[in-house]
Parts: C-alpha cells; structure tokens; sequence
C-alpha cells in the first residue's frame, strides 16, 4: 500500500479546528481508496514565536523538506503577533525555499451556495505567482522615526520567474477551456508590467491553441463582478494575484469556500496545500468555522500525490454536504455538523 508522508502544521485560530476536520475526510478518502497519508503534526505558529522568537525553528525547512506534501491551518494573530512578523517568518519562507511558484485558488460557486452576484456559472482558476514579485522582500527604511523617514519596497521579476508562471498558466488553460487572462498594470508601471506583457506575448507563441487576453488589474477586478463566466485561467503577479483571489473568494460566496495549492511544479520539493481564510480571530475556538475550504484544499494535495480519483470523491462529498444546504451560509452550521455530512458522502 502506497503510503504518503504529510506535515501538518495546524497553525493559529480556527486552522486548529479546519485541519483537524480536513484531515478526518482525507484519511477515509484513503482507506477507501486503499492508500495510507501518514501524517507529523508541528505546533509552529504564533504560540509558538511567542514562547521561542521563532516561528519555526532554525531546521523548519530542512525538517519539512523531507514530507511528501505540507499541509497548513492558517497562520497569524496579530493582536498578539504583527502579520510582518508571522507571514515572514513561516508561510514566505516555506513557498520560497520549495519553490513553489504556483499559487492555484479555483472559484467557483458549489451547489447550493448563493454568491453576492446575479451570475452562476462561472468557473474560474487564479494562477498568482507566489515566490517573487511585490512580495521579494527587498527594501528597507532609513531615517527611522524623524520627519525624514524613507521606506523603499522593491518588486522584483525576473525572466524565469515571469516566464516560467506564465507558462504554467497556459497549461492549465489548455487542459481546461483553452483561455487564459493575463493580469498587469503596465499602462502606470512601464518596467515591471511592460516586462511580463512582453513575456507573456513570447510564451503564447507556443501556445497556439489558447485565447489569450490582457488585462489591468482595475479592469480585471471588474470583470470578475460583471462578467466572470467570461473567464476561465487568469494569471497574475503575487500582489495582483493576492487581491484577485480574494475577490474570486466572495464571489463564490466567502473566505470559507476559498481554497489554495502552493505548487512547487518541478516536484524538487513539498507542495504546501492550505485554505485562504486566514486564523480568523474572532471566531477562534468557537466551533463554527466553516471546513471546506480546508477540505477542499485536502482534495488538492490529494490530485497532486497522485490520487485523483480519491480526490473526486471528497470534491463529490463536499458538493453533496452543501447541496443538503449544510455549510452554505456562514455561522449557521457548526464545523462538527459540516464535517460529518462531508464524511458521510464518502463511502
């Protein structure tokens, strides 16, 4: 029997309760699909940089590269941790040392689920790239607290780093509806968003059974509350692709349907898989966290470790839980009660 190694980091907040409840459905996923996750729990988190100064330890990475596949809770609390310091300190680190370059978010409405929008049948797959871009890291301050204070954020892209998303993006356009959306904003940032255009006109050129199609960011966050059933793959810059998807998550009805896969698409290290919406503070330990968007980022790492068919069956599982109304509208059902009725489509 094939036997998978997993890290769990559940991380801060509700990540405790939606992990818990994720990995409940993909271990009986597995047995009925006669394969094993085995899975090594990690308490980093805030908690943890509040008793160590770190959020992981020293050999985090090192530790983790060892997995099969990461998979994460949520990450933060920033009456306790600044968000500088946890998302730096944990979630950057793990994308950029595995190089996992494509950030995946699907929105999409599930059955059952009344969006903020008249429209219904759109399907839409974000592409954000996740290791470079306004989110490098390179910078700093000078003249720190006087009148002449300086804080300089440097964007950076490179070649392969646009090329290579870019061309991932026309993969998943070609296997699903041949059309992909390119996201920039070169008409205001002549270097950075000239660069990817230009990258992305030479890419498409090897691509010549997809639609391409530009767009500025502005343009683009309208289009996906006009129009988004006009859409199928959109690629987008960290900053650009981290606004959108948050935007695609309302759409398909809030944070608690948002799910995500960081990708490292060479295979040379762990994928990380993890739902978008955050540790969620205020309703912590309450027992209403919505699961499914840490179930269905489950189902993800499921289709990337090679099972397909079982991640089918939680995808099936969770559209036949929402279907029964159960987990659609916020607060109303308690993680326990979504949890089980996702178990119960898996037979």
């Amino acid at each position: 029997m094939k036997t998978y190694s997993i890290a769990l980091i559940p991380g801060d907040g509700i990540g405790q309760d939606v992990t818990q409840s994720a990995w409940s459905v993909l271990q009986r996923a597995a047995r009925k699909h006669n394969f094993g996750l085995d899975e090594t729990t990690f308490p980093w988190s805030c908690a943890y940089y509040k008793q160590t100064g770190a959020m992981m330890p020293e050999d985090g990475i090192e530790t983790l590269r060892a997995f099969d596949a990461i998979y994460l809770g949520a990450v933060g609390w920033p009456a306790e941790v600044p968000d500088s310091v946890s998302l730096h300190g944990l979630l950057l680190p793990i994308r950029k040392a595995f190089v996992q370059y494509a950030n995946i978010r699907p929105h999409r409405l599930l059955p059952g689920v009344t969006g903020p929008l008249r429209a219904k049948g759109f399907d839409i797959l974000c592409i954000r790239e996740n290791t470079e871009g306004e989110y490098s890291g390179a910078g700093g301050r000078v003249h720190t607290n006087s009148q002449d204070e300086v804080a300089v954020e440097t964007a950076i892209f490179t070649r392969k780093g646009v090329e290579r998303i870019i061309r991932f993006g026309f993969e998943q356009a070609r296997a699903r509806r041949a059309k992909l959306a390119s996201v920039t904003k070169s008409n205001a940032q002549k270097y950075s968003m000239v660069f990817w255009d230009e990258v992305t006109r030479d890419v498409a050129r090897e691509y010549p059974d997809v639609e391409v199609s530009h767009y500025h960011i502005d343009a683009m966050a309208a289009r996906m509350v006009m129009a988004p059933e006009s859409l199928d793959v959109v690629v987008a810059s960290n900053l650009f692709g981290d606004i959108l998807t948050d935007l695609g998550a309302a759409i398909q009805g809030g944070l608690g349907f948002a799910a995500s896969a960081n990708i490292n698409p060479d295979r040379t290290a762990p994928s990380m898989f993890e739902p978008v919406h955050g540790s969620a503070p205020d309703i912590a330990h309450l027992g209403i966290a919505n699961p499914i968007a840490a179930i269905w980022s489950g189902a993800m790492m499921l289709e990337h470790l090679g099972q397909p068919e079982a991640a089918k069956d939680v995808m099936n599982a969770i559209e036949a839980c929402t279907s029964k109304g159960v987990g659609t509208v916020p607060g109303k059902d308690r993680t326990d009660a979504i949890t089980e009725a996702v178990l119960a489509g898996i037979v």
